[in-house]
């Protein structure tokens, strides 16, 4: 079992005064590799996506607790002099401070990079914004769905004959959330040998960019837009989703070797395979247009289940069209899935890390947090705030 001693992070202390998804998703990768994670958020409404989605208990829902396990809640209003004080002092006692203010929000609070180096010159620091903040776009908000449509995402998802299509999930946040962990790593990795922060800077129209990947340098090699495959592969032919008798299956063939065995030995059309149009995965690109058409009147012959045996047997990557919800409670989904208790709703649904350190899955320290429930203890760490100094702060509205 993975204990908090054995966590790569451990004794790493992170500051996370960001909100919503991209910033808090870097927060609950520092934390679930070990880091003690503060939430810090606003005293009455928390963080926007404590009131997005399914509700669970009072201050909580899916959407929420999706980013934030493995931290504990702080709020402070931010907007009071007072406030931003006590985060500058919880932030002197900080590895990492997140942050996704407007460019240049962070510093009219006096909480920006700069101000924050000056008490902790070796601190790692991360800002995470919708657009380069050195550009002429720096202080635009940020938002997903609008930075996967000037991306060009939308324009690569979907069916060709229908209108462009956003991705079910916020993918461009996710990443950027991805990508500013990773580079939080590589800060704290370069800190240990130099003694020197970083200021690590994100930008939401960057990350979406990158998720274009072979898509855009198509784009760029062609100079146009590459088509809309939908469920198909724009460079793997047969990859995709296809009818079979009584219901959709997953046909991933990736190489020359695996269509012969594919031809010969689940549709049996060893024809196909000998077709000199076919022969290659570039080929059978090409010609895509005669080729798929067979595919398709041979699977829909066929039961799922005798396709999916012969693929099987045949070393076929395939697989079903699972529900959410039905994926999620399948075997496979075994530990991904854990309950943790919770005071108002009695237990709640917490994903644990899918990360696995010497064959154990990290575990969930800390359920996604009440809003402020560690409010009292945390802040009480700091110098000259006592029980009647935290009383007199909740009185104020600071806390």
């Amino acid at each position: 079992m993975v204990t908090n001693a054995a966590l790569p992070l451990a004794g790493v202390r992170v500051l996370d005064l960001s909100r919503v998804l991209a910033g808090p998703l870097c927060g609950q990768v520092l934390g679930d590799f070990g880091a003690e994670v503060i939430k810090v958020e606003h005293p009455r409404r928390g963080d926007d996506t404590r009131d997005w989605g399914v509700r669970v208990g009072r201050t909580e829902t899916a959407y929420f607790n999706s980013m934030n396990r493995n931290k504990r809640s702080v709020t402070v209003d931010l907007q009071s002099a007072e406030g931003q004080r006590l985060v500058r002092e919880l932030a002197a006692g900080c590895d990492v401070v997140l942050q996704n203010f407007k460019t240049g929000g962070a510093e009219k609070l006096g909480l920006g990079y700069e101000q924050l180096k000056a008490a902790r010159p070796d601190l790692v620091y991360c800002s995470v914004s919708g657009y380069d903040r050195h550009g002429p776009e720096a202080t635009r908000p940020g938002y997903d769905l609008v930075i996967q449509g000037e991306a060009g995402l939308m324009a690569i998802n979907g069916e060709a004959e229908r209108p462009p299509l956003k991705f079910g999930v916020a993918a461009v946040d996710m990443f950027t959330g991805m990508y500013a962990a990773q580079a939080v790593l590589a800060a704290l990795f370069d800190r240990q040998r130099t003694g020197r922060g970083r200021h690590v800077e994100m930008a939401l129209f960057d990350c979406g960019l990158m998720i274009s990947a072979y898509y855009g340098l198509e784009a760029l090699l062609m100079q146009q837009d590459p088509p809309r495959y939908g469920n198909a592969h724009p460079s793997i032919v047969p990859y995709g989703v296809f009818d079979a008798q009584d219901g959709p299956l997953i046909v991933a063939v990736g190489n020359n070797a695996q269509f012969e065995r594919f031809c010969a030995e689940v549709i049996e059309r060893p024809d196909l395979a000998a077709d000199e149009r076919y022969r290659t995965n570039l080929l059978r690109g090409q010609n895509r247009a005669t080729l798929l058409p067979q595919l398709h009147e041979e699977l829909r012959a066929r039961p799922r289940r005798l396709l999916l045996e012969r693929m099987g047997a045949a070393g076929i990557p395939c697989g079903e069209v699972l529900g959410l919800l039905e994926a999620l409670g399948s075997p496979r989904a075994a530990g991904l899935v854990t309950q943790q208790p919770h005071p108002v709703a009695g237990s709640t649904d917490v994903m644990a890390p899918p990360y696995r350190l010497d064959g154990e899955r990290l575990p969930v320290r800390h359920a996604p947090p009440l809003l402020g429930e560690a409010t009292d203890e945390i802040l009480g760490q700091l110098p000259g705030i006592d029980a009647a100094r935290l009383a007199e702060l909740k009185r104020q509205g600071v806390i």
